[in-house]
């Protein structure tokens, strides 16, 4: 089992540890970060969570068996107002448990913390159309694709097309029994 517990500075060098490659860091982070991540890039994602109230809310994911990290994740760009926000950053870190469940476990918690203790009404995400694991987990989840941005991101003389996934509260809810 997985459970999401509040990313700290003392999870900066596993973050770290796991951002491998340019590649890695646009595909997981956008263009939130740049490659190579380190320590002052992840004080300034700090300082975004430590508002009134939080602008985002940045989450490590930790098997609950073992006590080890497993994951990252956050919910972006909180609106209060209108009630919405991105899912952002999802990584499960060790390449030989991806596949296995801990993704699911991740977004399911994060979804619950939107809709039922934030009590947002629209979550939304942006998914590289490559990255066919991901959007088949997003889908499994309840997200549906709502467009299609071309060439979005530039990675050397490379630019990668996402997609823009959303899911409502109503939707949730039918889908939890809730």
């Amino acid at each position: 089992m997985i459970e999401l517990q509040p990313f700290g500075r003392g999870d900066f060098a596993r973050l770290i540890g796991w951002s491998v490659s340019p590649e890695f860091v646009l595909q997981w982070a956008g263009s939130g970060f740049v490659y190579p991540l380190d320590e002052a890039q992840l004080e300034e994602y700090l300082r975004g969570g430590e508002t009134d109230p939080p602008f985002r809310k940045i989450y490590k994911a930790v098997d609950t068996d073992s006590g080890a990290v497993v994951g990252h994740i956050e919910l972006n760009s909180i609106n209060y107002l209108h009630r919405f926000a991105t899912v952002s950053r999802v990584l499960v870190g060790e390449p030989s448990i991806r596949g296995k469940g801990v993704g699911e476990q991740m977004m399911r918690h994060v979804m619950r913390i939107g809709f039922e203790e934030l009590g947002l009404h629209r979550l939304e995400l942006v998914v590289f159309d490559f990255n066919e694991a991901a959007i088949r987990l997003y889908e499994k989840v309840g997200f549906v694709k709502e467009g299609r941005i071309r060439e979005a991101r530039r990675l050397g003389d490379q630019y990668w097309t996402h997609y823009v996934m959303g899911i409502l509260e109503h939707e949730w809810r039918g889908r939890n029994g809730s």
